[in-house]
């Protein structure tokens, strides 16, 4: 009886965690963004180069923001208990396997979807006016990373051959040697924030809101993935049409100087033929004239 008293007080302190609550409330988000398009491609491994690397221009724009809200505001009490840069820290990480695959001025050449600028802005716009609903951003986005982000890694070098970690510096995290008890670090320290009713609620609909948000994000990003995929198959096929016309008119030219070739062979054999022949050639053409003579008149 007594152990299952401490069972019971153990779950009542479990359930009121802020970390478990986010777990909860955001459940049914968690498994729609799962099984958003990109992600199931992920899962089935078939991720491809131009999918890869719009995800990383995304995931660029979107920890600028949420990097730089943490960085002016990391002596919030909020969150003071979650500003890990040196551990959790992605926007350099993004940066170089950017200019891995773009080139030393990708900065130029990077595109994202408007759902990417939106995620972006709500994270410049809570770091203004609530800095405590970055909690659940961070949570959302960093945990994620330690988690499933690291499948995501081994998919993704199997999948484009990448080797040496060449391209994916933003799977590695070299401050954190064990991602288990980090993470249960980083809980433990979200769940001492001290929270209002009011500010603990609105924490929990901005986690709904962080993932809706992905969500937004990996749709868009297949929408853009399968333009691109479109143009470059309609590229292909012009292409291909122009090199099969060239190679058809290659074809016609070619067949016509084999009879041409085959006519001069034949008036050559004329002309070296036997005096016998250029005589029976000479009548006939010496009667030819006299007929058009006769027909001239």
């Amino acid at each position: 009886m007594e152990t299952e008293k401490k069972m019971q007080t153990q779950v009542e302190l479990t359930d009121s965690d802020l970390s478990e609550q986010i777990k909860a409330v955001t459940k049914d988000s968690h498994v729609r963004a799962e099984n958003t398009e990109l992600m199931l491609a992920y899962q089935r491994g078939n991720v491809s180069l131009p999918q890869y690397k719009l995800l990383l221009c995304s995931l660029y724009e979107i920890y600028q923001a949420l990097e730089e809200a943490l960085d002016n505001n990391s002596n919030h009490p909020s969150v003071a208990p979650i500003y890990f840069p040196l551990e959790l820290a992605r926007l350099e990480s993004v940066e170089r396997d950017l200019e891995h695959f773009y080139g030393q001025d990708w900065r130029e050449k990077i595109v994202v979807p408007a759902a990417t600028k939106i995620y972006a802005h709500r994270l410049r716009q809570i770091g203004k006016d609530n800095p405590e609903y970055l909690v659940a951003h961070a949570y959302t986005r960093y945990l994620g990373d330690l988690s499933g982000g690291q499948v995501l890694g081994r998919i993704t070098q199997k999948s484009l051959g990448l080797k040496g970690g060449e391209g994916l510096s933003f799977f590695s995290f070299p401050g954190v040697s064990s991602p288990n008890l980090f993470k249960q670090l980083y809980r433990s320290r979200m769940n001492s924030i001290e929270l209002e009713e009011e500010e603990r609620k609105g924490m929990l609909q901005e986690a709904v809101r962080a993932f809706e948000l992905n969500i937004q994000v990996f749709d868009d990003l297949q929408k853009m993935v399968s333009v691109t995929e479109r143009e470059s198959e309609l590229m292909h096929t012009t292409t291909r049409n122009r090199c099969t016309r060239h190679t058809s008119t290659h074809s016609k030219l070619a067949d016509g100087e084999k009879v041409t070739a085959r006519s001069l062979q034949i008036q050559t054999s004329l002309v070296n033929a036997s005096p016998f022949f250029r005589m029976v050639l000479g009548i006939c053409v010496a009667l030819a004239t006299v007929g058009m003579g006769i027909y001239a008149f």
